[in-house]
């Protein structure tokens, strides 16, 4: 499987400490820094509507939002898209997922293809944080006889509106940001997938929950005790950050958490990528913004484990290898495979086969 492009998409309106402390809920930015290790977050919602509201009424905060879940995914959408030299008219397939969608019925993926104009298959598929990892290791078991040729995967996290900001253990973490991916399972591009995985415990589920039409909430201690074990075990599985070629990108719940694990997995400084210090914890989007916001840094023979963690509880990971230095619109330089023939499908094959890709 072969990863083309990635977008983002950050809302202007930032929370910072400061403001975080002026909602008097017994924060400062002290306090913050030493147990999450993060500045600020950006939000789709007014920062005096969180100031006066402080999200009590969630049907109200949904009117409130400048951005829906369509609109923000769009927006990282079209960033991948040009990123991969496409155009919406090359996109066969959208698949979407959020932790905390806008809507229940349809499938978010149809709000989202519709903001790009496109009539295409358009479905969800949602594993909370653990998202992204989740519609890669599903893409890979397709039948690439029977599926498009360029895949976008959306990730819209605006989490900031299920927040309760009376709650200063959630009040402090949560960002709002959206990605998206281009994928192919035939035509190569710099960077290749080369190994998805994906566990669960659903004996967990309660520990980290999003209600409908309630608020976040979690088991912290438990959740951090988990995240960085399960986080540790998928970099076992994967290897390859502390090479100096190799890169860690995990899960950006929070700084403290990521820097325990590069800490029993010796991972140099240089070679941990993140952003969680300045946009918080942004669910599924969190990791991948930080591949989209690094995409120009990799160079050919660098290798890429991502290992997030998510409620559920689920945990999984991806081992990425760039094949040569991406150019500025997502494909390699040069080929080192033979690009696949559209005019060789199969039309009697099953969507999905038993091999991944």
């Amino acid at each position: 499987m072969y990863l083309h492009s990635m977008g983002h998409f950050h809302p202007e309106n930032v929370i910072d400490n400061a403001f975080l402390e002026s909602l008097d809920i017994g924060v400062d930015d002290g306090w913050i820094l030493k147990r999450l290790g993060i500045r600020t977050r950006h939000t789709v919602l007014p920062l005096d509507y969180i100031r006066q509201e402080r999200n009590r009424n969630l049907a109200a905060t949904e009117e409130a939002a400048l951005y829906t879940n369509a609109a923000t995914g769009a927006l990282a959408a079209r960033m991948a898209i040009e990123g991969a030299g496409l155009t919406p008219k090359d996109i066969g397939l959208v698949i979407s997922g959020s932790s905390a969608p806008s809507i229940c019925s349809p499938a978010e993926a149809c709000s989202v293809a519709a903001e790009l104009g496109l009539e295409v298959p358009a479905f969800d598929l949602n594993s909370a944080c653990a998202t992204f990892i989740a519609q890669l290791w599903n893409v890979s078991m397709m039948n690439p006889h029977r599926a498009p040729d360029f895949i976008l995967l959306v990730q819209p996290e605006n989490l900031t509106r299920i927040v309760d900001y009376n709650d200063r253990t959630n009040a402090v973490l949560m960002g709002d940001c959206s990605t998206a991916a281009i994928v192919s399972l035939t035509v190569p591009s710099a960077v290749h997938v080369g190994f998805t995985t994906i566990h669960s415990s659903p004996s967990g589920w309660e520990t980290a929950v999003i209600p409908v039409r309630g608020h976040f909430r979690q088991n912290g201690l438990a959740v951090h005790k988990f995240a960085i074990r399960r986080t540790v075990e998928m970099l076992q599985t994967l290897s390859g950050p502390a090479e100096s070629n190799g890169y860690f990108i995990g899960h950006q719940s929070n700084l403290s958490m990521l820097n325990a694990v590069c800490e029993r997995m010796d991972i140099p400084d240089e070679r941990h990528l993140y952003n969680v210090d300045k946009f918080g914890n942004c669910g599924s989007a969190g990791a991948i913004s930080v591949l989209s916001q690094n995409w120009q840094r990799f160079s050919e023979h660098d290798h890429i484990s991502m290992a997030v963690v998510s409620a559920g509880l689920t945990w999984g990971g991806a081992s990425l290898k760039v094949i040569s230095t991406p150019s500025r619109n997502g494909s390699a330089a040069s080929n080192p495979v033979t690009v696949w023939d559209p005019a060789n499908r199969t039309s009697g094959s099953p969507l999905f086969s038993n091999s991944g890709t």
